[in-house]
């Protein structure tokens, strides 16, 4: 080869080595996680609802995996989320309660990376819309915990409609004065965030406070639920609606970007739907399941659950065996080719190559649970149990810190409505999941705060 033509050959091939970091920067995928609040287990579609229409998320759980075995390690919020953003059980670090007051430590534990902080760590850019609930203090807030931006609440709570809002909304720190319908509103700045990103490798956390209380919807929309004659139900309905059109809204702003190909989508609530004398009911139905928001039962920490990536996770399926939300934070690194901090700790597992079908074993072959006095541990098809009794007494109501039943075993396979103790008959099965119960909660530590807050 000629000195002339090896000096081209040279530098063309440097020129493409050069731009290769480039298409691979471009190349790598975004991530949207959207967590619903409070929302029955019965009550979208794709899970059996009938009196309440959910197309987009029928649709977005049609173009994925449906996860009929989905958990959460916290019956409530705060510490779902807390798990959700670590990786890890929240009992590992005393995020067991949500958090009651505003306290200077009251918060998600500054000793915890979390998922912003991993991916930021990564070059991607992060972004949270909704419902924070890890801590008010400064030290706590979402942009000191790794994300880029903020639009939302840092509450447990918060009104729909401006005239209800008791605490402020923020762009980043600063309060803004909000016009729209709150679940509108979020819906408006994701969309902002992918429109702005959609060349950026991306994560983006959407939290809706729907279908939390106070039960506030718009009157078109409690309109188009006239039938529906009980008005807390209506008003439920009215507001899974408008979370559901928002669903879909964001989603069509993925295709418009491009990007929709390119983003692992996960859908999940953070707990069952309150349905219980003593929580805020909010109409919600956690049928077949047996108990509620603020319990240790299938109706408290079951519930829908949807993985969604076009072309890399199959289309239409189902997959049955427990996962839960801790699993989301190493599912996402992996999809990304992110390689996690080095101090990092994860009690999830990456979920890909079960979803996919590669690996026949089992993410985890047990899960815990944890609420103070109640708690449940999960291995294989079976369940042991204590609980909110207040659930052994219909009508009955549960306030502060409940009272515990006995423990309980149930089979999962064939009572999936927890209603036949089978504890008696299988001695050998309750002692050896206690003993796994209590060999977990070795790796735990106490409550950080009580239990005030609860809702």
């Amino acid at each position: 080869m000629s000195r002339p033509i090896f000096a081209f050959v040279l530098a063309f091939g440097a020129l493409i080595a050069g731009f290769a970091p480039v298409k691979a920067a471009e190349t790598r995928p975004n991530v949207l996680i959207i967590v619903a609040d409070d929302l029955g287990y019965a009550d979208l579609g794709f899970q059996g609802c009938k009196d309440i229409p959910t197309p987009n998320l029928d649709a977005l759980a049609k173009s994925g995996v449906r996860c009929t075995s989905g958990y959460v390690t916290g019956p409530y919020c705060s510490p779902t989320r807390a798990g959700l953003l670590t990786g890890r059980y929240q009992q590992r670090f005393g995020h067991e309660f949500n958090p009651g007051g505003a306290g200077p430590n009251v918060g998600l534990p500054l000793s915890q990376t979390t998922l912003a902080d991993q991916f930021k760590a990564a070059g991607y850019t992060t972004g949270l819309v909704g419902k924070w609930h890890l801590g008010n203090q400064p030290k706590f807030h979402p942009q000191k915990r790794g994300f880029d931006e903020f639009f939302g609440f840092l509450g447990g709570a918060h009104g729909y409609f401006p005239a209800e809002a008791a605490a402020p909304i923020l762009q980043g720190t600063k309060t803004v004065k909000e016009t729209e319908y709150l679940t509108d509103a979020f819906t408006r700045e994701a969309v902002s965030f992918i429109e702005r990103h959609k060349a950026d490798p991306f994560v983006l956390y959407l939290a809706y406070n729907a279908v939390h209380t106070p039960m506030h919807a718009t009157d078109a929309r409690l309109t188009r639920f006239a039938s529906i004659t009980d008005k807390r139900r209506q008003t439920y309905a009215a507001m899974l609606f408008a979370m559901d059109e928002g669903v879909g809204k964001v989603l069509n702003a993925l295709d418009s970007t491009g990007v929709r190909d390119n983003t692992l989508i996960v859908f999940f609530s953070d707990n069952g739907g309150p349905t219980m004398p003593g929580t805020t009911i909010n109409g919600s139905s956690n049928a077949p399941l047996r108990g509620s928001k603020r319990t240790t039962c299938e109706g408290g920490i079951r519930v829908p659950f949807v993985f969604s990536w076009k072309g890399k996770l199959p289309a239409g399926a189902t997959y049955e065996s427990p996962i839960a939300q801790i699993d989301v934070l190493p599912t996402a690194l992996a999809a990304c080719g992110a390689t996690p901090k080095p101090d990092t700790k994860f009690d999830g597992v990456n979920l890909l190559p079960y979803l996919k079908g590669e690996n026949k074993d089992v993410p985890h072959t047990t899960l815990f649970w944890r609420l103070g006095g109640q708690n449940a541990v999960r291995h294989g098809e079976w369940k042991l149990v204590q609980y909110d009794a207040a659930l052994d007494t219909p009508g009955e109501i549960s306030r502060g810190v409940p009272k515990i039943s006995p423990p309980r075993l149930y089979n999962l396979a064939a009572d999936i409505g927890e209603t036949k103790d089978v504890s008696a008959e299988n001695p050998l099965k309750v002692a050896l999941l206690q003993s796994l119960l209590q060999e977990w909660n070795k790796g735990n530590v106490k409550p950080l705060w009580g239990q005030g807050g609860q809702e």
